[in-house]
């Protein structure tokens, strides 16, 4: 009984110096700031189990199709590349002040494409990476992640190629592509995509 009564209150203190810590604002949340070891190392293991326990059930379709692959393609070079880059690429200024740094997808690839499609999808707390899926279908998103297994095997103009217009501007400009469920969202899109056609004839915006 002594022992329970010892350990809890441990414990008691240990979230109330917790808390303290918290409130205090000692620790420096700036992306420019890299966190201390310990907390890196206790982030980066939340979020490998996260992923790996979330993507254990999904069910890869075909990826090697070149349809599929071209429209991926597409999707990186508006939506990706200006964080996680492409062949021949060494950097932007976007991806300069992230933290932690994007993967280096040309260089490394993915190895998984379950826990590709996963994290493409719904996005990763504490980093800059999106839920796409919040504005794709499960489509497009198999669609990058088919695209991204084969992006090391790329150079420059073959990247240029595949990517189309999309890779014309600045690798992360240009349109958007939504691939929304609901009809009437998809005809938002369509309009929207009309509305920035327009504005894009005496240039393309930064995606």
């Amino acid at each position: 009984m002594k022992f329970i009564v010892i350990a809890l209150s441990s414990l008691l203190v240990l979230l109330l110096a917790a808390a303290a810590f918290v409130w205090s604002g000692t620790y420096d949340i700036a992306a420019d700031k890299p966190h201390w070891k310990l907390t890196e190392r206790a982030i980066d293991v939340l979020r490998d189990r996260s992923i790996e326990s979330r993507a254990g059930g999904i069910t890869v379709p075909d990826l090697d199709d070149p349809q599929r692959i071209r429209r991926g393609a597409e999707h990186y070079a508006a939506m990706c590349s200006a964080c996680h880059l492409t062949p021949g690429m060494r950097t932007t200024e976007l991806r300069q002040g992230l933290y932690p740094q994007p993967p280096d997808l040309p260089r490394h690839g993915v190895h998984d494409p379950a826990e590709a499609f996963w994290i493409i999808k719904h996005g990763v707390k504490l980093t800059a990476m999106p839920a796409w899926g919040r504005s794709h279908d499960d489509g497009a998103i198999w669609d990058m992640v088919a695209f991204v297994r084969q992006l090391p095997k790329l150079d420059e103009a073959q990247f240029e190629e595949m990517a189309g217009s999309a890779g014309d501007n600045g690798h992360g400009g240009g349109h958007e592509h939504h691939h929304e469920a609901g009809a009437a969202d998809d005809q938002d899109a369509h309009d929207h995509d009309h509305a920035d056609h327009d504005h894009d004839t005496s240039g393309h915006d930064a995606h």
